[in-house]
């Protein structure tokens, strides 16, 4: 027997490559060797699909791979197993199976349910272990590891960045850590959900209820600060909360779009109280970075593509983990669909509305980066107006489509309100001048780059 589960291993191997990786690790990959007799090799496998599935996929050649190692071997049969391990019990009872085509949909899809635990609002696939670590973040995966080793290091700790840098993951990495491991009291919250909890608390009278609630925790996580911008109230309230969290040695952390030096409508106390722990820029990911998400998706995904592919999605894809994960499923499941590796052709037509290069940003795009950006409406920089709050933006609108997207001065001129050149040559050598020494001035163009993705 111990010769015929060699001979069936070596089998499975041989055979891996000719079929999906995930129909492989759903329908093969724990088959056992069963029984050997009158020249029949039965194979034990999980269910009736498992066998549907290897009859219609590859039976044929598991039959002529086994005969060409194993002269005796005539036939092979593959069984119901009469127990299935816990793990395959938890599966088989928790995920539907798609009976038209028998296929596990929780392992052939590579999108995952989301179980969201309602008394703290973590999810618990947003753990350390499937973080990606790169140059990018690495400053940011220090920091949370400094945290969870001793709790209030950086406190408050606040993460800044553009949409779909891996801020909420690593938060609630921490978070989970804190529960799971540190058994403490966790709760995570967007702004604007704690902004809704504090004005329904107002309006049923029920603010010693909302505040009771908010101070036990041991940490506190906060996500898209930015949201709170003009809501004086309940800055007022965060304020007081932080302070009594704060002085009880629990632990905070904030997330925000921007700098909180850069928050508009912000109580200066609040961005005080930010800065006094460690703030940390989480920049927009770099090409190396984002190859070795695209590979650890894949691999999660069951799903493989070639080098040349690989390295196209990185070039491509702007630095939002969420989009990559969103095509990666896309692949994954035509992939699965195809039976077979989808080719960079493929790959491109697929993806040819999500990449984005600077070659194909509009004139359109960067002018509502730029008025998104300084919170002010994107006709009032093309009009005659000469207040300070427009006339910065407008220089630097200049100077971005004069200096990453090689627009003409006449054609700048012309776009922007018909200006003369000679208002764009000032507009740009005067930005260029304070780039030198206008660290502000700096980050807010990096910024207003990592929007537009160049």
């Amino acid at each position: 027997m111990e010769d015929l589960n060699i001979l069936w291993k070596k089998t499975l191997e041989e055979i891996k490559t000719d079929v999906t990786p995930a129909g492989y690790n759903t329908w093969l990959k724990n088959s056992k060797v069963d029984s050997y007799e009158d020249h029949i090799l039965k194979i034990l496998v999980q269910n009736s699909f498992a066998i549907d599935w290897i009859k219609s996929k590859c039976y044929t050649k598991i039959l002529n791979n086994l005969r060409k190692n194993h002269e005796n071997i005539k036939n092979v049969e593959f069984v119901i197993s009469p127990t299935i391990p816990k793990k395959e019990k938890e599966i088989k009872n928790s995920e539907k199976i798609d009976d038209k085509k028998g296929l596990d949909k929780k392992n052939e899809l590579p999108i995952k349910d989301n179980y969201i635990d309602l008394n703290d609002n973590l999810n618990p696939k947003y753990i350390f272990d499937s973080f990606v670590v790169g140059s990018f973040n690495e400053l940011a995966y220090a920091s949370g590891q400094a945290i969870i080793k001793k709790p209030g290091f950086y406190n408050p700790l606040f993460f800044y960045g553009s949409t779909g840098v891996g801020k909420t993951h690593l938060m609630q990495a921490v978070g989970n850590y804190y529960k799971n491991t540190l058994h403490k009291k966790v709760f995570y919250v967007t702004s604007e959900r704690f902004t809704n909890e504090y004005i329904s608390s107002l309006q049923n009278n029920k603010t010693n209820i909302f505040k009771d609630k908010y101070k036990k925790y041991d940490l506190l996580i906060m996500d898209d600060i930015q949201f709170l911008s003009n809501k004086e109230k309940t800055q007022e309230e965060l304020f007081h909360l932080f302070n009594f969290l704060y002085d009880n040695q629990r632990q905070i952390i904030f997330s925000s779009d921007q700098h909180p030096n850069y928050l508009q409508n912000l109580e200066s106390r609040l961005k005080s109280r930010f800065s006094q722990g460690m703030i940390i820029d989480i920049p927009r990911i770099d090409t190396e970075s984002k190859i070795a998400i695209i590979n650890s998706k894949l691999e999660q995904g069951g799903t493989k593509l070639d080098s040349e592919t690989i390295i196209y999605l990185a070039e491509g894809l702007d630095g939002s983990i969420r989009e990559i994960e969103g095509i990666i499923n896309n692949i994954s499941i035509q992939s699965q669909i195809k039976e077979r590796i989808l080719t960079l052709d493929e790959v491109k037509n697929l993806t040819k509305n999500i990449v984005k290069t600077s070659g194909n940003i509009s004139l359109k795009d960067i002018l509502k980066a730029v008025a998104s950006f300084y919170k002010i409406e994107e006709k009032s920089i093309l009009e005659k107006n000469r207040k300070q709050e427009i006339v910065k933006p407008r220089q630097v609108l200049m100077f971005i489509l004069r200096e990453y997207f090689n627009y003409s001065l006449s054609n700048i001129g012309q776009k922007l309100g018909g200006r003369d050149h000679t208002t764009v040559i000032h507009a740009y050598d005067k930005i260029k001048a304070d780039l030198v020494s206008n660290q502000v001035l700096f980050e807010e163009i990096n910024q207003i780059k990592s929007m537009l993705r160049i």
